[in-house]
C-alpha cells in the first residue's frame, strides 16, 4: 500500500476512470432518449436540469472544499453520484429520468475543480497525468457505442458506477493536495475586478456553445447518415486528437500568451460549426470534428487554469475556479433550451449557423479583452 500511495498508478486511476465515467454517462444521452421516442426539446429539459442542479452544487461543494478535507469530501461525492447512476437505469418517465441524470452529474461536475487542479499540484508533469483522462473518455466513447448497440443501451449506466468506484480508489491513492507555489510577475487580484468578469463572460458563452454541441453531436452525425457504431468510432477518434495538446502543453501553454492561445480556441470553434452548418459530406464532417472538436476544448480546460492563475489572487482561486463552473452551468442551461427548439422547428444546418456566428462574436470580444500574458505561469512544466 505504501507503494501505491502518491504514485503515477493512483493519479493515472482517477484520470482514467473519471473521464470514463462522463463519456458513459453523458456521452450519449441525446440518441439514448430520442430513441426511446423523446424529442430534441425534451433532450434539452433534462440536460439543462443537470446545469442548474450543477449551478446549485457547485458553491456549496466549493464551500466545502474550503473548509474540509477534499479528498475525503470528493471521495463521498463521486459514490453518491455511481448509486445514482444504477439507479437512473430504472428511470421511466421524463421527469424522474430528469431529476436523477441532474443529481448524478451534478455531483460528478462538483468534483471536477479539485480533480483538473490535482494534475497540476501534484509531483508529475501536468500531461503525463492528464493524458489519462483523455484515454479515458475515447476509451468509454468506443465501448459504449459497442455495449449500445449490441448489448443493451441501460449497461453504459452498469459501467458508470464501475467506472467511479475505480475512480475513488484512484483518488485515494493521491496525496493530500497543497497549493501551488507560482511566481507573480504580473499584478493579480481578488474576484471582483474587469479582467475576471470579462472572463466569465467568455466562459459562459463557450461553454454554452460547447456543452450544446456535445450534447447534439451524436445525433447529427445520425442525422447525416452514420450508424451508431461508426459515430462512436469517430467520437473515440476525435478524442484522441487532445494527447498531443496535453502531452505537449509545457512546450506552448507557458510561450503563448493567455490572448493568443483565446483566440486560437474561437478560430477553431468557428471552422468547424461552419463546416456542420454548410457542407454534408460525412468525411469532410468527420476530419473536421477530429482537428478541432475535442483540441478546441482541451484547451480552453488547460487555459482556464492559467487565466485564473493570472488574473486572481493564489488565496480566491478555488473560489473563482467554482464561479467558472457556475458560469459554465449558466451558459449550458440558455444554449440548452434554445438549441433544442431551433433543432425541431428549424434544423442541424441553422443551429450550427448560430453555434458559428456566437463563437465569431466571442472572439471579437476576446481581441479586445486585456488580459495579462499569463506566461509567468508555471503551470505545465
Amino acid at each position: 500500500m505504501k507503494y501505491y500511495k502518491n504514485s503515477y498508478l493512483s493519479y493515472l486511476l482517477m484520470y482514467f476512470f473519471y473521464f470514463f465515467s462522463l463519456a458513459v454517462f453523458s456521452g450519449y444521452i441525446s440518441v439514448y432518449l430520442m430513441d426511446k421516442g423523446y424529442q430534441s426539446t425534451q433532450v434539452s429539459f433534462v440536460v439543462s436540469c443537470s446545469f442548474v442542479l450543477s449551478m446549485i452544487i457547485q458553491p456549496i461543494v466549493g464551500y466545502l472544499n474550503d473548509h474540509y478535507h477534499q479528498k475525503r469530501l470528493n471521495m463521498i461525492i463521486l459514490l453518491l453520484a455511481a448509486m445514482l447512476g444504477i439507479c437512473f437505469i430504472f428511470a421511466k418517465n421524463i421527469y424522474t429520468i430528469a431529476l436523477i441524470y441532474s443529481l448524478a452529474l451534478g455531483l460528478f461536475n462538483s468534483a471536477n475543480p479539485v480533480i483538473e487542479n490535482m494534475a497540476t499540484l501534484s509531483r508529475f508533469q501536468y500531461g503525463k497525468i492528464r493524458i489519462w483522462g483523455t484515454i479515458g473518455y475515447a476509451v468509454a466513447s468506443k465501448i459504449s457505442g459497442i455495449i449500445y448497440e449490441y448489448v443493451f443501451p441501460e449497461a453504459m449506466y452498469i459501467f458508470f458506477t464501475i467506472g467511479l468506484f475505480i475512480c475513488v480508489i484512484g483518488i485515494y491513492g493521491t496525496s493530500n493536495i497543497k497549493q501551488a507555489t507560482v511566481r507573480k510577475k504580473e499584478k493579480s487580484r481578488g474576484l471582483v475586478q474587469k479582467n475576471f468578469i470579462i472572463y466569465l463572460i467568455i466562459v459562459f458563452l463557450f461553454y454554452g456553445i460547447t456543452n450544446t454541441n456535445t450534447t447534439y453531436l451524436p445525433a447529427m452525425f445520425q442525422n447525416n447518415g452514420l450508424s451508431m457504431n461508426t459515430t462512436s468510432s469517430i467520437i473515440f477518434i476525435l478524442t484522441l486528437s487532445e494527447l498531443p495538446v496535453i502531452f505537449f502543453s509545457n512546450q506552448y501553454m507557458n510561450k503563448l500568451t493567455n490572448k493568443q492561445l483565446l483566440i486560437g480556441v474561437f478560430i477553431l470553434l468557428i471552422i468547424q460549426f461552419f463546416t456542420y452548418s454548410f457542407i454534408h459530406l460525412p468525411l469532410i464532417i468527420t476530419i473536421v470534428s477530429i482537428c478541432t472538436k475535442a483540441v478546441a476544448t482541451m484547451l480552453f480546460i488547460m487555459l482556464n487554469l492559467k487565466i485564473v492563475s493570472t488574473i486572481v489572487e493564489t488565496k480566491y482561486q478555488m473560489s473563482a475556479l467554482a464561479l467558472v463552473q457556475t458560469c459554465r452551468n449558466l451558459g449550458s442551461i440558455v444554449f440548452q433550451i434554445i438549441s433544442g427548439y431551433l433543432i425541431d422547428i428549424y434544423s442541424y444546418d441553422t443551429f450550427y449557423l448560430i453555434l458559428c456566428l456566437l463563437s465569431l462574436m466571442t472572439m471579437i470580444i476576446v481581441i479586445f479583452y486585456k488580459i495579462p500574458s499569463g506566461n509567468d505561469q508555471r503551470l505545465f512544466d
